[in-house]
């Protein structure tokens, strides 16, 4: 797997506060973020230069940094007929080449560049994508497809570029791809075998594993 472009970006205001249409209304967001060139300082919460505007859903050290398959591109450019999408348009950090969601897993350890940083939940995918394209069920078709991207938590602070490659360290969890997980999570989500499976899985991020184990309480 290699890194074929690193992004960052700070929370902006967009729109206008007295629009009707939804989509013109005034909104807060980093989804927009930017391709940097050169190396940048991967800390255990973020990229240098990077902020969030939602602190409740998005970054800290279970989700230092979003990435993207540039895999999945071509697909959404065609589907949504958004020819101008291109990497960084899911807002991610790392948007990479190589590997997929059937094929990465929780808990897979990469080194890349001075850093090490570990798989630890998939993207879910939510309205702020939606807005940015203006495609209202974009999230939902984002899950469907398995499509979700993935977030990293930093092991080892250090310097990352664009074109480094990922070096695999350790695969604890061969059985728990990214597309393994977003099925329990999204499409068996009365699978009481399988949601105490996944919560077995101790590279698994916290806000999963709450979320799971509210799952588990209410079906008992």
């Amino acid at each position: 797997m290699k890194l074929l472009s690193l992004q960052i970006g700070k929370p902006r205001t967009y729109g206008e506060k007295d629009a009707t249409d939804y989509y013109e209304k005034e909104w807060r967001t980093a989804i927009f973020r930017e391709p940097v060139v050169g190396p940048v300082w991967l800390s255990l919460t973020t990229l240098a230069g990077d902020q969030v505007a939602n602190r409740r859903f998005h970054g800290g050290p279970d989700k230092a940094v979003n990435v993207y398959p540039s895999e999945h591109y071509a697909q959404w450019r065609d589907e949504l007929n958004l020819p101008e999408m291109t990497h960084g348009g899911f807002g991610e950090n790392f948007t990479t080449e190589g590997w997929l969601e059937t094929e990465i897993c929780i808990g897979d350890r990469f080194e890349i560049g001075s850093a090490i940083v570990e798989v630890s939940q998939p993207r879910q995918p939510c309205g702020t994508l939606a807005r940015r394209w203006r495609v209202k069920d974009f999230p939902a078709r984002v899950i469907n497809a398995n499509k979700t991207g993935w977030y990293l938590r930093v092991l080892q602070e250090g310097e990352v570029r664009a074109g480094l490659p990922f070096t695999l360290l350790a695969r604890p969890h061969p059985e728990w791809t990214i597309a393994a997980a977003n099925a329990v999570m999204h499409f068996r989500k009365k699978d009481a075998e399988a949601m105490r499976a996944l919560l077995d899985c101790s590279a698994l991020a916290g806000a999963w594993r709450d979320e799971l184990q509210e799952r588990l309480n209410a079906l008992t």
